[in-house]
């Protein structure tokens, strides 16, 4: 019986100290200036935002280094091969423009399931940015290869160059998408 009330008044006076630890840090935050209550605010919701909400809809400086290396990493190999050339002498200029055009829905695509899907409506700009940004800067990243190896000369045959900027742009946006995905 000894140790019992001897427990109960221990629990008691745990609980008095805990109740006036609560009181004391209370009274502290109540004195806390309202700047600093403000920016500690924006800091949890920034925090609170990042943790419940990690999809990256903004198109960053960092994803565009992301998409010219991606674009980079197939517009090499499959721009120094001939039989790329040439099929871009020999396709009609409306296969080239399927061929881009299926590569802008490929893009969209990979886009939204990757980042968009389930806010899609508040961020229908960002997501129209960033199908745009990755395919355009894929064919710069194609077409100044291709210019720096010799295979587009612009100003001999704007349209050969043209096709073939286009047709070497459909695997490096391909591999530009999916480097963007790198976190």
């Amino acid at each position: 019986m000894a140790k019992s009330k001897k427990s109960k008044k221990q629990s008691r006076e745990t609980i008095s100290d805990n109740i006036s630890s609560i009181r004391d840090v209370i009274k502290d935050a109540a004195n806390v200036p309202t700047g600093v209550g403000h920016a500690v605010q924006e800091e949890m919701s920034d925090f609170m935002r990042r943790a419940t909400n990690p999809l990256r809809t903004e198109f960053r400086p960092k994803d565009l280094l992301q998409v010219i290396i991606g674009a980079s990493i197939l517009a090499v190999p499959v721009g120094f091969t001939e039989e790329t050339w040439r099929l871009g002498g020999e396709l009609p200029m409306q296969n080239i423009l399927i061929l881009s055009s299926i590569s802008i829905i490929f893009i969209g695509t990979f886009v939204y399931y990757n980042y968009y899907r389930k806010n899609f409506s508040k961020h229908w700009g960002e997501y129209a940015k960033r199908v745009l940004s990755t395919y355009l800067f894929s064919l710069g990243v194609v077409a100044g290869f291709l210019t720096l190896i010799g295979v587009a000369q612009w100003d001999i045959d704007l349209m050969l160059s043209l096709k073939r900027v286009i047709l070497v742009s459909f695997p490096a946006s391909m591999s530009a998408v999916v480097a963007d995905t790198i976190k």
